[in-house]
Order: structure tokens, then sequence, then C-alpha cells
């Protein structure tokens, strides 16, 4: 059985990659700094080394070896840019540099975000594309470079908040009547992550969507997500300009007092960008997989599983 390396285990995509890499075969080992609420990880029985992305004797014995290292870890709020950039370069760095080092053909797979096709709208966007260079220096053609668009699914956090304005009798659209973003259930976007990982690299850099990869407009992402509340009439209206920057003001007075706001002026810019979008020279179609869910039944599934977690009522 091959081995693969993950780091990020512990987040919304991690927990169903790990699944999933054992369903297909993978031992797994993945890099720790604390053990995951819950036991369902276990299921999985994966060999487990303590330590974090700034630990080199633990990134050593973490890509020792392996076939194969997906990187999930990344660090998605900070109160600074040289904190998104400590992560999301110089810890991509590291393991790559270790992977070289150690298992120079193994193959290494960097789960980035489409915000990095974006660096100059928010300290964000630019850590991540930043630490795609990283892992293309570091390991060169052994590298394939993963963007997914918004990650939906059961278990994720930040998108439960679009289902709970979804209920609302007025629903107020963020961006602009043209804008558009990709999206991909959580499950479809793991099972790329598996199929990639099996396949031989070539320093590629690819995006991920669903089966409409140009993207949906707010009206319409929204509009499935009321649905999938039981909401299916809603009154849309265009989120106030002033409210947002006010909201967003907030977020920036927070970062500047020294903690992490997830809405700010640069996290506006990103949702607010007119083109997350995916072209067909960008999208990652691989054979053996097509997404499952299309955007109504994924956000059906999600819906079912915030509500028998109690996130969403009934």
């Amino acid at each position: 059985m091959p081995l693969v390396a993950v780091t990020g285990a512990t987040g919304f995509i991690g927990r169903h990659l790990i699944a999933a890499l054992t369903q297909a075969g993978w031992r797994v080992r993945l890099l720790l700094r604390r053990e995951p609420s819950g036991s369902g990880w276990r299921q999985s029985k994966p060999e487990v080394v303590a330590g974090a992305l700034d630990n080199s004797a633990a990134l050593a014995r973490l890509v020792e070896g392996v076939d194969a290292v997906i990187h999930l870890a990344g660090l998605i709020k900070a109160a600074r840019r040289a904190d998104f950039f400590a992560v999301n370069e110089q810890g991509v760095a590291r393991i790559a540099q270790a992977t070289r080092r150690l298992s120079p053909d193994a193959h290494f797979l960097q789960v980035s975000s489409l915000v990095a096709r974006e660096p100059l709208l928010s300290d964000y966007a630019a850590s991540k594309r930043a630490g795609e260079a990283a892992a293309l220096d570091a390991m060169g053609t052994r590298t394939t470079v993963l963007r997914p668009p918004a990650v939906y699914g059961p278990g994720d956090r930040e998108t439960l908040r679009f289902f709970q304005v979804a209920r609302w009798p007025c629903v107020p659209l963020l961006g602009g009547p043209d804008a558009r973003a990709a999206l991909i259930h959580v499950r479809d976007v793991v099972r790329l992550i598996v199929t990639l990982v099996a396949a031989t690299p070539r320093g590629q850099v690819m995006a991920a969507a669903d089966g409409q990869p140009q993207g949906y407009r707010w009206s319409e992402l929204l509009g499935a997500a009321a649905r999938a509340v039981g909401n299916p009439s809603p009154r849309f209206i265009e989120a106030p300009q002033s409210l947002l920057r006010g909201v967003a003001l907030l977020g920036d007075l927070a970062r500047l007092g020294g903690s992490a706001s997830m809405l700010n002026s640069q996290k506006l810019r990103e949702l607010r960008h007119a083109d997350w979008g995916v072209a067909s020279d960008e999208l990652a179609q691989p054979d053996g997989w097509s997404p499952q869910f299309d955007i109504d039944t994924g956000f059906v599934d999600a819906v079912a599983w915030y509500r028998s977690a109690g996130w969403l009522p009934g």
C-alpha cells in the first residue's frame, strides 16, 4: 500500500480527505499539533507525527519514505500580513524542501486556493500564490498545485453563514449582478485530490469546480441556498455598500488591535471580485473523476448535515 503524508488533517477538507484516502488504499501519515476531536479519524488508523510546520524534525519524520505528500494546512485569517506568509509560504517551503531532501521522487500535491489567481486582492491571496511558487521551486515537476474555489458541505462553518442568511425574508447579495463564483462540494474535491495524487505529476497548476465551472451569480447561489433551507421565495436586495464597508472597517480595526478577523476590507474585496469562475484551460478534469454534486443536490446535502448537527434549525 502506498504511503501519503498529509497536513491539515484536522480541518474541514482534511477530515473528509483522510477517510477517502484510506478507502482508496493509501496508508496515511499525519502531522498533528493536537488530537482531533471525536473518534472518527481513528478508523483510518493513521500513523501520527506530533508537531507543526515550524518543526524541522517533525517534518523530516513526516515525509521520509513517503510516496506522496498532500499539503492542506494553511492560515485563512490573521492579524498581520507576516502571519499569513509565515504559514502559507514559509510553511510550504519547509515541507517541500524536506520532501525534496528525503523523498525526492514523491508526488507533492499543494492544495492552494482559487484566490491565489488574484494575489493583489489581499494578504491571504498573496500568501497562497507565494506558497504555490515555493512548492514548485522546491519540487519542480513532481508538484501538482490545485486551486479549489469555495468549498462547502458537511462540517463547514464558513459557508454555514450563507445558509443562515438564506432563511431571511430579504436576502442580501454581496456581489454585483454580473459577479460569478465557482463552487465545489467537499466530497467532490476530496475525490479529486485522491485522483490527482495517484496520477503522474507534471508541475501543473489547476483549479477545481463543480459541473458549472463558469460559476454562479450571487442570486443563483443564495437562491439555491434558500431553496435548500425551505425558503423558496426570498426577496433579494443588494447589500448596502456603506453597511459592508462599516462591517469591514470593524474587522480592520480588530486587525490593528492584533485580532484575526475573518471579515475585513481585504476579505470584502475577495468576496466582491467579479470573476471567480474557472476557465476550461485551468480546470482539473482527470480521467476517472467528475463532480457528483450540483449546487442543488450539494446544498440539500449540506443543510441536512447542519440540521442533524444542530447548526441549523429544522
